[in-house]
Protein backbone atom coordinates (compact mmCIF):
# COMPACT_ATOMS: atom_id res chain seq x y z
CA UNK A 1 0.00 0.00 0.00
CA UNK A 2 0.88 3.62 -0.61
CA UNK A 3 2.24 5.28 2.95
CA UNK A 4 0.27 8.21 4.21
CA UNK A 5 2.01 11.56 2.85
CA UNK A 6 3.59 13.32 6.21
CA UNK A 7 4.02 16.98 6.34
CA UNK A 8 7.51 17.72 8.03
CA UNK A 9 9.62 16.19 5.20
CA UNK A 10 12.52 18.44 3.94
CA UNK A 11 14.59 18.07 0.87
CA UNK A 12 18.07 16.35 0.57
CA UNK A 13 17.21 13.92 2.57
CA UNK A 14 16.45 9.88 2.59
CA UNK A 15 12.73 10.03 3.93
CA UNK A 16 12.07 12.95 1.25
CA UNK A 17 13.07 10.16 -1.21
CA UNK A 18 11.29 7.74 0.05
CA UNK A 19 7.90 8.80 1.15
CA UNK A 20 5.77 11.39 -0.12
CA UNK A 21 5.11 15.11 0.76
CA UNK A 22 1.90 16.54 0.71
CA UNK A 23 1.60 19.88 2.65
CA UNK A 24 -2.40 20.63 3.45
CA UNK A 25 -2.56 23.59 2.86
CA UNK A 26 -2.26 23.31 -0.71
CA UNK A 27 -5.70 21.77 -1.08
CA UNK A 28 -7.66 25.21 -1.85
CA UNK A 29 -11.23 26.13 -2.19
CA UNK A 30 -11.43 24.69 -5.79
CA UNK A 31 -8.18 23.28 -6.84
CA UNK A 32 -4.70 22.51 -5.67
CA UNK A 33 -1.70 24.68 -5.82
CA UNK A 34 2.00 24.30 -3.35
CA UNK A 35 5.23 25.26 -3.50
CA UNK A 36 7.10 22.37 -5.61
CA UNK A 37 9.97 21.08 -3.43
CA UNK A 38 8.90 22.08 0.48
CA UNK A 39 5.33 21.64 0.21
CA UNK A 40 4.94 18.90 -2.23
CA UNK A 41 7.04 15.98 -3.66
CA UNK A 42 7.16 13.92 -7.03
CA UNK A 43 6.15 11.38 -4.50
CA UNK A 44 3.19 13.62 -2.98
CA UNK A 45 1.88 14.40 -6.34
CA UNK A 46 1.93 10.65 -7.29
CA UNK A 47 -0.16 10.11 -3.77
CA UNK A 48 -2.32 13.39 -5.16
CA UNK A 49 -3.20 11.11 -8.72
CA UNK A 50 -4.16 7.87 -6.17
CA UNK A 51 -5.81 9.79 -3.81
CA UNK A 52 -8.17 11.79 -7.25
CA UNK A 53 -8.19 8.14 -8.87
CA UNK A 54 -9.78 6.49 -5.42
CA UNK A 55 -12.15 9.94 -5.43
CA UNK A 56 -13.74 9.74 -9.15
CA UNK A 57 -13.80 5.95 -8.93
CA UNK A 58 -16.26 7.31 -5.66
CA UNK A 59 -18.24 9.51 -8.39
CA UNK A 60 -18.44 6.07 -10.78
CA UNK A 61 -15.76 7.38 -13.52
CA UNK A 62 -12.44 6.12 -14.72
CA UNK A 63 -11.24 7.96 -17.41
CA UNK A 64 -9.72 11.14 -16.94
CA UNK A 65 -7.88 13.99 -19.37
CA UNK A 66 -4.59 15.13 -18.20
CA UNK A 67 -2.54 18.00 -19.66
CA UNK A 68 0.44 20.09 -18.38
CA UNK A 69 1.59 24.09 -18.85
CA UNK A 70 4.83 25.07 -19.49
CA UNK A 71 6.71 25.23 -16.51
CA UNK A 72 10.16 23.27 -16.26
CA UNK A 73 9.18 20.59 -13.48
CA UNK A 74 5.26 20.51 -14.77
CA UNK A 75 6.32 16.98 -17.07
CA UNK A 76 7.94 15.33 -14.09
CA UNK A 77 4.69 16.38 -11.52
CA UNK A 78 2.11 15.39 -14.59
CA UNK A 79 3.97 11.85 -15.01
CA UNK A 80 3.66 11.38 -11.28
CA UNK A 81 0.52 12.23 -10.93
CA UNK A 82 -0.35 9.50 -13.93
CA UNK A 83 1.45 7.20 -11.58
CA UNK A 84 -0.97 7.48 -9.40
CA UNK A 85 -4.08 7.70 -11.47
CA UNK A 86 -2.64 4.52 -13.34
CA UNK A 87 -2.52 2.96 -9.42
CA UNK A 88 -5.94 3.99 -9.06
CA UNK A 89 -6.99 1.69 -12.19
CA UNK A 90 -7.74 4.79 -14.28
CA UNK A 91 -8.06 5.20 -17.88
CA UNK A 92 -5.33 8.48 -18.72
CA UNK A 93 -5.62 10.26 -21.94
CA UNK A 94 -2.44 12.77 -21.73
CA UNK A 95 -2.76 15.22 -23.95
CA UNK A 96 0.60 16.08 -23.79
CA UNK A 97 1.31 20.46 -23.42
CA UNK A 98 -1.76 22.04 -23.16
CA UNK A 99 -3.74 25.35 -22.18
CA UNK A 100 -6.84 24.69 -19.67
CA UNK A 101 -9.07 25.26 -22.05
CA UNK A 102 -7.58 22.72 -24.21
CA UNK A 103 -7.58 19.86 -21.28
CA UNK A 104 -11.83 20.85 -20.69
CA UNK A 105 -12.43 20.63 -24.49
CA UNK A 106 -10.62 17.64 -24.86
CA UNK A 107 -13.52 16.95 -22.18
CA UNK A 108 -16.28 17.25 -25.07
CA UNK A 109 -13.83 16.15 -27.99
CA UNK A 110 -13.33 12.51 -26.53
CA UNK A 111 -16.29 12.59 -24.31
CA UNK A 112 -14.60 11.86 -21.45
CA UNK A 113 -16.16 13.27 -17.90
CA UNK A 114 -12.92 13.45 -15.59
CA UNK A 115 -9.85 16.18 -16.36
CA UNK A 116 -6.84 17.40 -14.34
CA UNK A 117 -4.58 20.18 -15.36
CA UNK A 118 -1.00 20.32 -14.12
CA UNK A 119 -0.88 24.29 -13.80
CA UNK A 120 -0.01 26.47 -11.23
CA UNK A 121 -1.74 29.38 -13.26
CA UNK A 122 -0.93 32.81 -13.05
CA UNK A 123 1.10 32.04 -9.70
CA UNK A 124 4.80 32.49 -9.68
CA UNK A 125 7.31 30.39 -10.80
CA UNK A 126 7.82 27.61 -7.99
CA UNK A 127 4.42 26.87 -7.81
CA UNK A 128 2.62 23.99 -9.14
CA UNK A 129 -1.10 22.44 -9.10
CA UNK A 130 -3.40 20.99 -10.52
CA UNK A 131 -7.30 21.43 -11.85
CA UNK A 132 -9.45 18.82 -11.71
CA UNK A 133 -13.03 17.86 -12.37
CA UNK A 134 -15.12 15.20 -12.75
CA UNK A 135 -18.88 17.23 -14.33
CA UNK A 136 -17.79 18.65 -17.86
CA UNK A 137 -18.04 21.50 -17.85
CA UNK A 138 -17.53 21.81 -14.16
CA UNK A 139 -14.24 22.22 -12.16
CA UNK A 140 -14.20 21.00 -8.52
CA UNK A 141 -15.71 23.20 -5.62
CA UNK A 142 -15.26 23.09 -1.61
CA UNK A 143 -17.30 20.10 -0.86
CA UNK A 144 -14.76 17.79 -3.65
CA UNK A 145 -11.71 19.60 -2.73
CA UNK A 146 -12.44 18.77 0.91
CA UNK A 147 -13.06 14.37 0.19
CA UNK A 148 -10.07 15.03 -2.43
CA UNK A 149 -8.18 16.03 0.73
CA UNK A 150 -9.31 13.42 3.39
CA UNK A 151 -8.87 11.06 1.20
CA UNK A 152 -4.93 11.85 0.50
CA UNK A 153 -4.08 12.62 3.61
CA UNK A 154 -5.58 10.32 5.41
CA UNK A 155 -4.51 7.52 3.07
CA UNK A 156 -7.46 6.55 2.35
CA UNK A 157 -6.31 4.92 -1.26
CA UNK A 158 -7.94 2.28 -3.17
CA UNK A 159 -5.16 0.82 -5.63
CA UNK A 160 -6.73 -0.90 -8.19
CA UNK A 161 -5.59 -2.68 -11.58
CA UNK A 162 -6.59 -2.15 -15.11
CA UNK A 163 -4.95 1.67 -15.26
CA UNK A 164 -3.67 2.25 -18.55
CA UNK A 165 -1.89 5.48 -20.55
CA UNK A 166 -3.11 6.82 -24.08
CA UNK A 167 -1.35 9.76 -25.55
CA UNK A 168 -4.03 11.37 -27.33
CA UNK A 169 -2.21 13.44 -30.50
CA UNK A 170 -3.23 16.43 -32.47
CA UNK A 171 -5.89 17.84 -29.43
CA UNK A 172 -4.27 21.41 -29.65
CA UNK A 173 -5.04 21.60 -33.26
CA UNK A 174 -8.67 20.17 -32.95
CA UNK A 175 -9.50 23.01 -29.63
CA UNK A 176 -7.79 26.05 -31.98
CA UNK A 177 -9.88 25.01 -34.81
CA UNK A 178 -12.93 24.73 -32.29
CA UNK A 179 -12.05 28.14 -30.55
CA UNK A 180 -11.65 29.58 -33.76
CA UNK A 181 -15.43 29.45 -34.94
CA UNK A 182 -16.30 31.45 -32.47
CA UNK A 183 -15.51 34.73 -34.51
CA UNK A 184 -15.50 35.43 -38.24
CA UNK A 185 -13.83 38.79 -38.22
CA UNK A 186 -15.10 40.56 -41.49
CA UNK A 187 -13.28 44.37 -40.85
CA UNK A 188 -9.90 44.76 -40.68
CA UNK A 189 -8.50 44.86 -36.76
CA UNK A 190 -4.68 44.80 -36.00
CA UNK A 191 -4.79 42.79 -33.26
CA UNK A 192 -1.69 42.35 -30.35
CA UNK A 193 -1.54 38.82 -28.59
CA UNK A 194 0.55 39.26 -25.14
CA UNK A 195 1.40 35.63 -23.42
CA UNK A 196 4.47 37.10 -20.88
CA UNK A 197 6.19 34.12 -22.39
CA UNK A 198 3.97 31.85 -20.57
CA UNK A 199 2.16 28.49 -22.76
CA UNK A 200 -0.53 30.66 -24.93
CA UNK A 201 2.52 31.75 -26.94
CA UNK A 202 2.47 28.40 -28.19
CA UNK A 203 -1.33 28.75 -29.49
CA UNK A 204 -2.99 32.13 -29.54
CA UNK A 205 -1.64 33.56 -32.71
CA UNK A 206 -3.13 30.74 -35.07
CA UNK A 207 -6.12 31.02 -33.17
CA UNK A 208 -6.75 34.57 -33.65
CA UNK A 209 -5.74 34.54 -37.47
CA UNK A 210 -8.19 31.80 -38.24
CA UNK A 211 -10.99 33.78 -36.62
CA UNK A 212 -9.71 36.43 -39.02
CA UNK A 213 -7.89 38.75 -37.60
CA UNK A 214 -6.02 40.74 -40.41
CA UNK A 215 -2.84 41.21 -38.38
CA UNK A 216 -2.07 39.76 -35.25
CA UNK A 217 1.51 41.31 -33.55
CA UNK A 218 2.56 38.72 -31.07
CA UNK A 219 3.69 39.89 -28.26
CA UNK A 220 6.10 37.93 -25.99
CA UNK A 221 4.67 34.70 -27.40
CA UNK A 222 8.05 32.34 -26.86
CA UNK A 223 7.94 30.17 -24.46
CA UNK A 224 10.28 30.71 -21.87
CA UNK A 225 9.42 29.08 -18.50
CA UNK A 226 11.83 31.72 -16.68
CA UNK A 227 9.31 34.66 -17.47
CA UNK A 228 11.59 36.97 -18.45
CA UNK A 229 9.51 39.69 -18.21
CA UNK A 230 7.08 39.69 -15.80
CA UNK A 231 4.74 36.78 -14.77
CA UNK A 232 2.11 36.00 -17.46
CA UNK A 233 -0.81 37.78 -15.17
CA UNK A 234 -3.42 40.14 -17.18
CA UNK A 235 -4.73 41.61 -13.58
CA UNK A 236 -1.46 42.94 -13.29
CA UNK A 237 -0.38 46.62 -13.57
CA UNK A 238 2.80 45.51 -15.44
CA UNK A 239 1.85 43.12 -17.75
CA UNK A 240 -1.36 45.46 -18.92
CA UNK A 241 1.08 48.41 -18.68
CA UNK A 242 3.57 46.55 -21.55
CA UNK A 243 0.22 45.86 -23.51
CA UNK A 244 -1.13 49.81 -23.52
CA UNK A 245 2.61 50.77 -24.46
CA UNK A 246 2.71 48.38 -27.55
CA UNK A 247 -0.99 49.58 -28.43
CA UNK A 248 0.37 52.76 -28.57
CA UNK A 249 3.74 51.97 -30.44
CA UNK A 250 2.32 50.06 -33.08
CA UNK A 251 -1.04 51.71 -33.40
CA UNK A 252 -2.91 48.74 -32.84
CA UNK A 253 -7.12 48.47 -32.43
CA UNK A 254 -6.79 45.99 -28.84
CA UNK A 255 -4.72 43.72 -27.65
CA UNK A 256 -5.20 40.93 -25.80
CA UNK A 257 -3.58 39.47 -22.45
CA UNK A 258 -3.43 35.91 -21.96
CA UNK A 259 -2.48 34.10 -18.30
CA UNK A 260 0.18 31.66 -17.98
CA UNK A 261 -2.60 28.58 -18.79
CA UNK A 262 -4.55 30.86 -21.31
CA UNK A 263 -7.88 30.77 -19.45
CA UNK A 264 -8.31 34.36 -18.83
CA UNK A 265 -8.27 37.39 -20.99
CA UNK A 266 -6.85 40.82 -20.48
CA UNK A 267 -7.58 43.42 -22.98
CA UNK A 268 -6.42 47.12 -23.58
CA UNK A 269 -8.28 49.04 -26.30
CA UNK A 270 -7.18 51.36 -29.51
CA UNK A 271 -6.02 54.24 -27.30
CA UNK A 272 -4.40 52.01 -24.93
CA UNK A 273 -6.98 52.07 -21.99
CA UNK A 274 -6.51 49.30 -19.81
CA UNK A 275 -10.44 47.76 -19.82
CA UNK A 276 -10.68 45.51 -16.49
CA UNK A 277 -12.16 42.39 -17.37
CA UNK A 278 -15.38 43.13 -15.28
CA UNK A 279 -16.06 46.42 -17.83
CA UNK A 280 -15.25 44.31 -20.72
CA UNK A 281 -18.09 41.83 -19.75
CA UNK A 282 -20.61 44.66 -18.97
CA UNK A 283 -19.52 45.96 -22.84
CA UNK A 284 -20.74 42.26 -24.06
CA UNK A 285 -23.79 42.04 -21.86
CA UNK A 286 -24.88 45.62 -23.46
CA UNK A 287 -24.09 44.35 -26.51
CA UNK A 288 -25.83 40.55 -26.24
CA UNK A 289 -28.71 41.98 -24.40
CA UNK A 290 -31.05 42.80 -27.49
CA UNK A 291 -30.03 39.48 -28.85
CA UNK A 292 -30.67 36.86 -26.33
CA UNK A 293 -33.52 39.22 -24.09
CA UNK A 294 -34.21 38.21 -20.30
CA UNK A 295 -30.69 36.42 -20.70
CA UNK A 296 -29.05 35.98 -16.91
CA UNK A 297 -25.26 37.23 -16.18
CA UNK A 298 -23.47 36.32 -13.20
CA UNK A 299 -20.49 37.99 -11.84
CA UNK A 300 -18.06 38.03 -8.84
CA UNK A 301 -18.20 40.41 -5.98
CA UNK A 302 -14.97 41.79 -7.37
CA UNK A 303 -16.95 43.09 -9.91
CA UNK A 304 -18.41 46.56 -10.68
CA UNK A 305 -21.11 47.63 -9.05
CA UNK A 306 -22.35 48.94 -12.80
CA UNK A 307 -23.97 45.90 -13.68
CA UNK A 308 -27.11 46.44 -10.68
CA UNK A 309 -27.45 49.54 -12.34
CA UNK A 310 -27.13 49.72 -16.17
CA UNK A 311 -29.80 50.69 -18.62
CA UNK A 312 -29.53 48.48 -21.29
CA UNK A 313 -29.50 44.98 -19.47
CA UNK A 314 -33.03 46.40 -17.44
CA UNK A 315 -34.46 47.62 -21.03
CA UNK A 316 -34.21 43.71 -22.43
CA UNK A 317 -35.24 41.75 -19.12
CA UNK A 318 -32.11 40.92 -18.09
CA UNK A 319 -30.79 39.54 -14.59
CA UNK A 320 -27.83 39.82 -12.96
CA UNK A 321 -26.52 37.85 -10.01
CA UNK A 322 -23.24 38.86 -7.65
CA UNK A 323 -21.72 35.45 -6.80
CA UNK A 324 -18.48 34.30 -4.94
CA UNK A 325 -15.17 34.83 -7.07
CA UNK A 326 -13.13 31.81 -8.36
CA UNK A 327 -13.31 30.18 -11.80
CA UNK A 328 -15.27 26.99 -9.93
CA UNK A 329 -17.63 29.31 -8.53
CA UNK A 330 -18.76 30.94 -11.06
CA UNK A 331 -18.84 28.46 -13.65
CA UNK A 332 -20.94 26.37 -11.43
CA UNK A 333 -23.18 29.37 -10.46
CA UNK A 334 -23.65 30.35 -14.55
CA UNK A 335 -24.41 26.34 -15.52
CA UNK A 336 -27.04 26.16 -12.32
CA UNK A 337 -28.52 29.57 -13.96
CA UNK A 338 -28.21 28.74 -17.14
CA UNK A 339 -26.73 31.69 -17.98
CA UNK A 340 -25.85 33.29 -21.18
CA UNK A 341 -22.58 34.19 -19.58
CA UNK A 342 -20.28 34.79 -16.49
CA UNK A 343 -17.90 37.02 -15.74
CA UNK A 344 -14.82 37.95 -13.53
CA UNK A 345 -12.57 40.75 -12.98
CA UNK A 346 -9.54 38.94 -13.00
CA UNK A 347 -10.28 37.94 -16.84
CA UNK A 348 -12.24 34.18 -16.69
CA UNK A 349 -14.98 34.70 -19.01
CA UNK A 350 -17.71 31.72 -19.30
CA UNK A 351 -19.47 31.69 -22.16
CA UNK A 352 -22.66 29.42 -22.76
CA UNK A 353 -25.06 27.93 -25.52
CA UNK A 354 -23.34 28.90 -28.94
CA UNK A 355 -21.25 31.28 -27.31
CA UNK A 356 -18.83 28.32 -25.78
CA UNK A 357 -18.80 25.58 -23.69
CA UNK A 358 -19.16 27.24 -20.12
CA UNK A 359 -15.89 26.98 -18.86
CA UNK A 360 -13.19 29.55 -18.67
CA UNK A 361 -11.19 29.96 -22.00
CA UNK A 362 -9.38 33.30 -22.73
CA UNK A 363 -9.69 32.46 -26.56
CA UNK A 364 -13.07 32.15 -26.06
CA UNK A 365 -13.41 35.62 -24.52
CA UNK A 366 -11.26 36.92 -27.01
CA UNK A 367 -13.80 35.64 -29.59
CA UNK A 368 -16.60 37.16 -27.90
CA UNK A 369 -14.78 40.74 -28.22
CA UNK A 370 -13.95 40.29 -31.64
CA UNK A 371 -17.28 39.01 -32.65
CA UNK A 372 -18.49 42.28 -30.70
CA UNK A 373 -16.47 44.59 -32.55
CA UNK A 374 -17.50 43.02 -35.88
CA UNK A 375 -21.18 43.45 -34.71
CA UNK A 376 -20.69 46.99 -34.54
CA UNK A 377 -18.16 48.27 -37.45
CA UNK A 378 -18.71 51.78 -36.52
CA UNK A 379 -17.39 51.22 -33.12
CA UNK A 380 -13.71 51.34 -31.41
CA UNK A 381 -13.38 49.49 -28.74
CA UNK A 382 -12.61 52.93 -26.89
CA UNK A 383 -16.17 54.03 -28.10
CA UNK A 384 -17.60 51.26 -26.13
CA UNK A 385 -15.99 51.69 -23.17
CA UNK A 386 -16.55 55.40 -23.00
CA UNK A 387 -20.48 54.96 -23.72
CA UNK A 388 -20.64 52.85 -20.52
CA UNK A 389 -21.78 54.87 -16.91
CA UNK A 390 -18.61 55.97 -15.65
CA UNK A 391 -17.10 54.13 -12.21
CA UNK A 392 -13.71 53.78 -10.81
CA UNK A 393 -12.45 50.91 -10.04
CA UNK A 394 -9.19 49.52 -8.74
CA UNK A 395 -6.63 47.11 -9.58
CA UNK A 396 -6.71 43.90 -7.38
CA UNK A 397 -4.37 44.44 -4.80
CA UNK A 398 -3.54 41.50 -2.91
CA UNK A 399 -1.06 41.84 0.81
CA UNK A 400 0.23 38.80 1.84
CA UNK A 401 -1.02 37.08 4.63
CA UNK A 402 -0.66 32.99 5.49
CA UNK A 403 -2.75 30.48 4.43
CA UNK A 404 -3.32 29.31 8.52
CA UNK A 405 -4.93 32.63 9.36
CA UNK A 406 -6.05 34.61 5.66
CA UNK A 407 -9.71 33.30 6.74
CA UNK A 408 -9.43 34.60 10.34
CA UNK A 409 -8.24 37.79 9.43
CA UNK A 410 -10.81 38.37 6.63
CA UNK A 411 -13.46 37.03 9.31
CA UNK A 412 -12.23 39.74 11.66
CA UNK A 413 -12.28 42.51 9.17
CA UNK A 414 -16.23 40.58 8.18
CA UNK A 415 -17.30 41.34 11.69
CA UNK A 416 -15.74 44.75 12.20
CA UNK A 417 -17.69 45.77 8.79
CA UNK A 418 -20.68 44.22 10.34
CA UNK A 419 -20.87 46.25 13.50
CA UNK A 420 -20.26 49.09 11.48
CA UNK A 421 -23.25 49.15 9.44
CA UNK A 422 -25.38 47.71 12.44
CA UNK A 423 -24.85 51.02 14.05
CA UNK A 424 -25.44 53.21 11.00
CA UNK A 425 -21.64 53.95 10.41
CA UNK A 426 -19.99 55.49 7.20
CA UNK A 427 -16.93 55.42 5.50
CA UNK A 428 -15.12 58.64 4.37
CA UNK A 429 -18.95 60.62 4.58
CA UNK A 430 -21.18 58.17 3.05
CA UNK A 431 -23.35 56.28 5.05
CA UNK A 432 -22.95 52.33 4.57
CA UNK A 433 -26.54 51.10 2.79
CA UNK A 434 -25.48 47.02 2.51
CA UNK A 435 -22.63 44.46 3.72
CA UNK A 436 -22.74 41.41 1.12
CA UNK A 437 -20.72 38.16 2.94
CA UNK A 438 -21.24 35.72 0.45
CA UNK A 439 -17.32 35.66 -0.33
CA UNK A 440 -15.45 38.12 2.48
CA UNK A 441 -17.19 41.27 2.35
CA UNK A 442 -18.44 43.73 0.15
CA UNK A 443 -19.51 47.26 1.58
CA UNK A 444 -21.75 49.35 -0.30
CA UNK A 445 -22.26 53.10 0.18
CA UNK A 446 -25.09 55.28 -0.47
CA UNK A 447 -23.37 57.01 -3.54
CA UNK A 448 -22.98 53.44 -5.08
CA UNK A 449 -19.00 53.29 -4.03
CA UNK A 450 -17.94 49.90 -2.59
CA UNK A 451 -14.97 47.97 -0.95
CA UNK A 452 -14.24 44.59 -0.54
CA UNK A 453 -12.13 42.30 1.40
CA UNK A 454 -11.52 38.81 1.47
CA UNK A 455 -9.13 35.99 1.56
CA UNK A 456 -8.06 34.63 -1.99
CA UNK A 457 -8.73 30.89 -2.82
CA UNK A 458 -5.33 29.89 -4.28
CA UNK A 459 -2.54 31.91 -2.40
CA UNK A 460 -1.25 33.22 0.94
CA UNK A 461 -3.48 36.22 0.53
CA UNK A 462 -5.87 38.77 1.08
CA UNK A 463 -8.01 40.59 -1.76
CA UNK A 464 -8.94 44.12 -1.91
CA UNK A 465 -10.67 45.81 -4.54
CA UNK A 466 -12.15 49.31 -4.28
CA UNK A 467 -14.63 50.96 -6.74
CA UNK A 468 -15.86 54.42 -6.56
CA UNK A 469 -18.44 56.68 -8.44
CA UNK A 470 -17.29 60.37 -8.22
CA UNK A 471 -13.74 60.06 -9.20
CA UNK A 472 -10.22 58.15 -9.35
CA UNK A 473 -9.01 60.55 -6.48
CA UNK A 474 -11.40 59.09 -4.47
CA UNK A 475 -11.32 55.58 -5.25
CA UNK A 476 -7.55 56.14 -3.73
CA UNK A 477 -8.86 57.71 -1.01
CA UNK A 478 -11.21 54.61 0.00
CA UNK A 479 -8.10 52.06 -0.14
CA UNK A 480 -5.56 54.32 1.46
CA UNK A 481 -7.61 55.74 3.63
CA UNK A 482 -10.17 53.28 5.02
CA UNK A 483 -9.13 49.21 3.70
CA UNK A 484 -5.52 49.54 3.83
CA UNK A 485 -5.43 51.47 7.39
CA UNK A 486 -8.02 48.38 8.61
CA UNK A 487 -6.40 45.77 7.61
CA UNK A 488 -2.83 47.52 8.72
CA UNK A 489 -0.21 45.33 10.06
CA UNK A 490 -2.64 42.20 10.00
CA UNK A 491 -1.17 41.77 6.52
CA UNK A 492 1.95 41.86 4.90
CA UNK A 493 3.44 43.78 1.48
CA UNK A 494 0.96 44.61 -1.63
CA UNK A 495 1.32 43.07 -4.62
CA UNK A 496 0.39 46.22 -6.46
CA UNK A 497 -1.18 49.34 -4.57
CA UNK A 498 -3.36 52.15 -6.28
Amino acid sequence: MFSAPRADLVPNTAAYENEPLVKATGFREYDARWLFGPEINLLGVQALGLGLGTYIHELGQSKIVVGHDFRSYSTSIKNALILGLIGAGCEVHDIGLALSPTAYFAQFDLDIPCVAMVTASHNENGWTGVKMGAQKPLTFGPDEMSRLKDIVLNAKFVERDGGKLVRVQGEAQRYIDDVAKRASVTRPLKVIAACGNGTAGAFVVEALQKMGVAEVVPMDTDLDFTFPKYNPNPEDAEMLHAMAHAVRETGADLAFGFDGDGDRCGVVDDEGEEIFADKIGLMLARDLAPLHPGATFVVDVKSTGLYATDPILAAHGCKVIYWKTGHSYIKRKSAELGALAGFEKSGHFFMNGELGYGYDCGLTAAAAILAMLDRNPGLKLSDMRKALPVAFTSLTMSPHCGDEVKYGVVADVVKEYEDLFAAGGSILGRKITEVITVNGVRVHLEDGSWVLVRASSNKPEVVVVVESTRSEDDMRALFRQEVKPRLGDRVGKYNQEI
